[in-house]
């Protein structure tokens, strides 16, 4: 019995390690390919407007009227969401990560502001894991609500 719980322990232990190296850095390649968000992974734990697979696929939200204001609008919805923290602002392009409360997972969140459509791009994925129980989703969701009040 003590031998079993040895191994359970050495078990948790080292599942704890796993996710705690693969929420240090991003799993996913940031930043625009080709004028797009990069693909996301084939698991349950992102969602994009540019995505192939349907079931993760999200709306694209419509520009404000200018660049300028339409990026302002977004910053000022992600900052109302909680914990999330802008790491890279170009013109045309946000970089945020977002801190899950108790667990403190890492979800990488991208947004393009693509001028020629009028269309803003979002993509999220969670750092560890497969699944995600619908956090990035909702997420877009509260963000796209306090965007288009």
């Amino acid at each position: 019995m003590r031998m079993f719980l040895l191994i359970i322990l050495g078990l948790a232990l080292l599942f704890a390690v796993v996710l705690f190296v693969q929420n240090k850095k991003p799993s996913i390649e940031l930043g625009l390919e080709e004028g797009r968000l990069r693909e996301i992974p084939d698991k349950d734990n992102a969602v994009s407007t540019e995505t192939k697979i349907e079931n993760k696929r999200i709306e694209p939200l419509s520009f404000k009227s200018t660049l300028e204001k339409t990026k302002e609008a977004m910053k000022k919805s992600l900052s109302s969401y909680g914990n999330i923290k802008i790491k890279e602002e170009k013109r045309n392009y946000i970089y945020a990560v977002d801190t899950t409360g108790k667990m403190k997972f890492h979800d990488d969140i991208e947004i393009y502001f693509d001028e020629k459509n009028k269309k803003i791009q979002y993509r999220s994925a969670s750092r560890s894991g497969y699944s995600d129980m619908g956090v990035n989703k909702k997420r877009y969701k509260e963000i796209s609500k306090v965007y288009t009040n």
